[in-house]
């Protein structure tokens, strides 16, 4: 099992001609994902061929879902385009969107964040869910990459991991390799995001393959202590921690636009508090925090 993607998710490309998009569809085709065709509008008719694979390219998204049934779609555009990008996958009712772009206004973020909100179906669920932007993606190891992890540092197995940051969902999963990951999802840093810490939490314990979880989360905001209360109320998985940032100057942003601290609130110290009131062990290191899963693991 997975969460939000699997071998059988069909991938579409949106900016599949320029250069980040050219380069990271090989590489997820490398990684075994079913890529369907891509997106841009100057180029719509032609193809693009990786190898023995040759992809179609739309000029539309909603003649992408019509013509290929896919239900992925991955933002591969500069922040200026990415909002029209991100807005016409939810107009089209792409059950999930991967943006990776950096930079996007946070304006915009917010825009496009209401408007997936505002589309839901007659059960009242949310249809589109929104990973990022600013982020890594996500990857099931063995079956599919939607983004720009490396696909060769782990494997398939019962661990769970969402992050804010990329550099470290990579380390993270470099360290655990041996035991492997189920799903290993970069949530991105900026201060509006599509997918949090909880929507990932909740997923994995809902996952009967995924046995425990890492949470790496970062200084600024309160995403990681209202994920403690979440892990408090609601999941009865084990779960180990890691807040980057601890020796962070106060009051200066660090890195990702989210990461910003004011007074107390924010700080590392006050999440690792927050996670550890919640039962959630917390590593000062990442190969600290690998260490505690281990041993959690270990005692299952």
């Amino acid at each position: 099992m997975s969460i939000f993607l699997n071998k059988d998710s069909k991938v579409i490309v949106q900016g599949i001609t320029g250069g980040e998009g050219t380069k990271h569809t090989a590489l997820m085709l490398k990684a075994g994902t079913q890529i369907v065709g891509g997106v841009n509008a100057r180029k719509a008719g032609t193809t693009v061929v990786h190898g023995d694979v040759e992809l179609p390219v739309f000029g539309t998204v909603a003649e992408a879902v019509a013509e290929t049934g896919a239900d992925v779609s991955i933002v591969f555009v500069p922040p200026a385009f990415t909002k029209d990008a991100v807005v016409e996958a939810i107009e089209a009712g792409v059950p999930l969107v991967v943006v990776i772009t950096e930079g996007v206004p946070v304006q915009d973020s917010a825009e496009f964040w209401a408007l997936a909100q505002s589309k839901v179906d007659a059960s009242g669920n949310q249809v589109t869910r929104i990973i990022g932007p600013n982020c890594p993606g996500i990857i099931t190891p063995g079956e599919a990459l939607v983004g720009i992890t490396p696909n060769n540092i782990t494997q398939k197995g019962p661990i769970g991991l969402v992050s804010k940051s990329g550099t470290l969902t990579y380390q993270m999963m470099y360290e655990l390799r041996d035991l492997g990951f189920s799903t290993a999802i970069g949530i991105g840093g900026d201060p509006v995001i599509g997918t949090t810490h909880i929507d990932a939490l909740a997923a994995f314990e809902a996952d009967p393959e995924t046995k425990a979880i890492v949470m790496i989360g970062e200084i600024g905001g309160d995403a990681e202590e209202r994920a403690a209360e979440y892990i408090k109320a609601h999941v009865t998985k084990p779960v180990v921690g890691y807040v980057a940032g601890f020796t962070a100057p106060e009051g200066k942003t660090m890195g990702h636009a989210g990461a910003i601290v004011s007074g107390s609130a924010g700080t590392a110290q006050a999440k690792k508090e927050a996670l550890e009131a919640a039962g959630v062990k917390v590593g000062k290191t990442p190969s600290e925090t690998a260490t505690l899963l281990r041993e959690v693991y270990a005692a299952l």
